[in-house]
């Protein structure tokens, strides 16, 4: 779980793809500190301590910012600042959203794929199929 690894790997593939070589795939090995749901706690299956321990000693989070201030890039104080500003940024784009009405599912499913094989997408249920409309312009492609 490291960041700059995986922007190695994704600069790569990006390359790799863009040049003609074909596809590729990437596999990120990650850790899922919570449970799949709100009905499952994560912890069934293994101890509070694990996740304490993976967070402590695996998290990508954590130890890019470590990189970024034992290599003299920051200090922690700005760190700090840095990540408050983000923090609020995050509660304040989440106040928005929570507070905006509810989209329509024919919204909902407007671009789902830039150039989609098929055209509906699927419902809530298998045989509620939804005509795929495309509103925006795809990026990076």
């Amino acid at each position: 779980m490291d960041i700059l690894a995986v922007r190695e790997a994704a600069r790569y593939a990006i390359n790799h793809c863009v040049g003609g070589k074909g596809p590729i795939v990437l596999e990120a090995a990650t850790y899922r500190y919570g449970g799949h749901s709100m009905s499952d706690p994560g912890t069934s299956y293994r101890t509070r301590e694990e996740i304490q321990e993976v967070r402590q000693s695996r998290d990508p989070i954590t130890s890019f910012r470590e990189k970024i201030i034992s290599s003299g890039l920051a200090e922690a104080e700005e760190i700090k600042k840095l990540e408050a500003k983000i923090r609020a940024t995050v509660d304040e784009a989440a106040k928005k959203a929570k507070s905006d009405p509810e989209i329509g599912l024919e919204e909902l499913v407007a671009d789902v794929y830039a150039n989609p094989l098929e055209p509906t997408v699927r419902g809530v249920t298998p045989w509620d199929r939804l005509k795929h409309i495309s509103v925006g312009k795809p990026l990076n492609l």
